[in-house]
C-alpha cells in the first residue's frame, strides 16, 4: 500500500488515496501512526470520492477514531491531492497565483485555496466554516444563561480552569492563562478535560497566553491523540475564542510548538486558515494490521 506523509507546522499526516480500496480504517490507523512499530503519525487521511465535493477526506487519529475535520489536515489533503494530480481539471483552476478546491468531511463542505511558487505548493489557507457555539452544536452538556460561552468554570486537579467553548466543526475548550505555555503539566490537565463527563463526544483543549494584538502562543492536547505541535482547529479556537474577548484584531498569528499559523476572522462570516505545508517522505507500507 503506498502512501505519502505529510506535515503542517508539526502535525503530522499519512495520506492514502483509498477511492478503489476498502479496509479496516480504524485498525489501519492505530498501527500506520504508531511512532516505534508504525510509520509514525498524528493522523491517517483516506482521499475519497465525493458526490457534493472535488473529493472527499476521512480523518482517523492515532488511536483508531474517527474525527469530523481538522484544520492542518485538510491542508496536507490539499496539498497531496495537487501534488498526485488526482483532480482531473485542475490546471484549469488555476487564479491569481492560487488553485481552488472543494472537499467533502464529516463536518461539511471545506474550501481550501494553494498558493503556489512556481509549480509547488507554497501555502495552503482552508476555509474552516462559521464557529458554532450553542452547548448542542459544540457539543457540551452545560447550563448556561449566556451564549457564546466564555470563561466556564471548570475544576481539574484542584485547580479552576476558565474555558471558552465552541465547536469548528470538532469541539474545542480554551483556557487563556497569563503564564508561559511551557509551564502548564499538560499532560496531566489534558487527558481530563478531553474525557470530562460535560463532553459527550470529549474535546480539544487549549492552553493560550496573550503576546500582543497579532499574537497568542498556545499548546493544544487533541482528542484521541494528545499533545501535538499543532492543530489547525484548535488554531482557530484560540483565534475566535480571543476576539470574543477582545484580546485580538480579526487576523492573529497562532504561535506553536511546530510553528505559525495564521486565522482570520471577522465575526461574521467562516474562519479562515493559512500555513505551510510540507511532504516528508513516501513508502510502501508492509505491516501487518491486526
Amino acid at each position: 500500500m503506498r502512501f505519502s506523509k505529510l506535515q503542517a507546522t508539526g502535525n503530522d499526516f499519512i495520506l492514502i488515496d483509498g477511492r478503489t480500496r476498502e479496509g479496516e480504517w480504524s485498525n489501519l490507523a492505530r498501527a500506520t501512526c504508531d511512532r516505534h512499530f508504525g510509520i509514525g503519525a498524528d493522523g491517517l487521511i483516506l482521499v475519497q470520492d465525493s458526490t457534493i465535493a472535488d473529493l472527499k477526506m476521512r480523518i482517523f487519529n492515532s488511536d483508531g477514531s474517527e474525527a469530523e475535520v481538522c484544520g492542518n489536515g485538510l491542508r496536507c489533503f490539499a496539498r497531496y491531492v495537487i501534488d498526485k494530480g488526482l483532480i482531473r481539471d485542475m490546471p484549469s483552476r488555476i487564479e491569481q497565483g492560487h488553485y481552488s478546491l472543494t472537499i467533502d468531511t464529516l463536518s461539511g463542505v471545506r474550501k481550501a485555496k494553494a498558493y503556489m511558487s512556481g509549480d509547488k505548493v507554497n501555502r495552503i489557507e482552508v476555509n474552516m466554516g462559521l464557529p458554532q457555539f450553542q452547548p448542542e452544536q459544540i457539543p457540551v452538556d452545560v447550563e448556561v444563561d449566556i451564549i457564546p460561552i466564555l470563561g466556564y468554570p471548570l475544576a481539574i486537579n484542584g485547580k479552576q480552569l476558565s474555558l471558552s467553548l465552541l465547536s469548528m466543526g470538532n469541539p474545542h475548550a480554551v483556557s487563556f492563562i497569563s503564564q508561559p505555555t511551557a509551564d502548564v503539566q499538560l499532560a496531566k490537565i489534558g487527558p481530563k478535560v478531553e474525557g470530562h463527563t460535560i463532553f459527550p463526544q470529549k474535546t480539544n483543549f487549549e492552553v493560550a497566553r496573550i503576546l500582543s494584538r497579532g499574537r497568542i502562543e498556545a499548546r493544544v492536547w487533541e482528542r484521541g491523540v494528545g499533545e501535538t505541535l499543532a492543530c489547525g482547529s484548535g488554531a482557530c479556537a484560540i483565534a475566535v475564542a480571543a476576539q470574543l474577548l477582545d484580546y485580538v484584531e480579526p487576523q492573529v498569528d497562532i504561535m506553536l510548538k511546530g510553528g505559525a499559523l495564521t486565522v482570520y476572522w471577522d465575526r461574521l462570516g467562516d474562519v479562515l486558515l493559512t500555513g505551510p505545508v510540507e511532504e516528508v517522505f513516501t513508502g510502501e507500507w508492509l505491516g501487518v494490521v491486526n
